[in-house]
């Protein structure tokens, strides 16, 4: 296989990832939230490979008729915000007027936030909350808090983007990658888990999901803390 085949198969693995959206959004319709998160799994597995092996193959010198990072946008939009803000208000977990407010705030300031050409720091972490609603709103629906907590959440969330606190990519943030990769798998494996099992995850799975999710959450802003503003 030449090297401009195995670019443009990353590409078409990529691409996947609308698939799996579209599967995902056919359950949310159908209201089963455990379909429609384990298919969001899914795409978040496919978008935690594709990028390494972007890389690898060079997709920007072997197959430039494509655009890689748009084409990831343009998926994690579909799969880290849209479709998880609509289960969000659909579900019932924030309904009425805080469910309105949920689904129009997450999806303005995130199509704000993946435009923004400042959102990536000098050591390939995130300035700001990433935008991963998928994995915030999973945690939600495993937990179940009130939609009072929820409205705190997404408000305190969606401000976060903009503020010059670090997140960390658990793949490309090379600081404490020898924990953050690994949080990030077993993250994947609790919530795979959480999601068959209807959200009604036995405690081992539901404090393995909360912890590995704090972890994620805090980790690029505990490097900040201890290793200054660059940090």
């Amino acid at each position: 296989m030449t090297d401009q085949a195995k670019a443009l198969t990353v590409h078409f693995l990529t691409a996947t990832g609308a698939v799996f959206a579209m599967l995902a959004m056919l359950e949310a319709i159908q209201t089963d939230w455990a379909m429609m998160f384990v298919w969001l799994i899914v795409a978040f597995a496919v978008d935690g490979v594709d990028g390494p092996l972007a890389r690898h193959y060079h997709v920007k010198k072997n197959a430039p008729q494509f655009d890689g990072v748009l084409l990831d946008l343009i998926i994690d939009y579909l799969t880290y915000v849209f479709i998880p803000a609509y289960a969000l208000y659909a579900s019932g977990l924030m309904d009425g007027w805080s469910g309105w407010v949920a689904v129009i705030v997450i999806t303005y300031t995130s199509a704000l936030y993946y435009c923004d050409t400042r959102m990536k720091t000098a050591d390939n972490s995130f300035s700001g909350f990433p935008g991963c609603w998928n994995m915030v709103i999973l945690v939600l629906f495993a937990v179940s808090p009130s939609w009072q907590v929820c409205l705190g959440i997404v408000a305190v969330l969606s401000v976060a983007m903009f503020l010059p606190v670090k997140f960390i990519h658990p793949v490309r943030t090379d600081r404490w990658r020898i924990v953050s990769l690994p949080v990030a798998l077993a993250w994947t494996v609790f919530a795979g888990f959480a999601a068959w099992e209807g959200f009604e995850p036995v405690p081992v799975v539901l404090w393995g999901l909360v912890g590995t999710s704090v972890y994620l959450l805090v980790a690029g802003a505990a490097q900040q803390v201890l290793h200054g503003p660059d940090g």
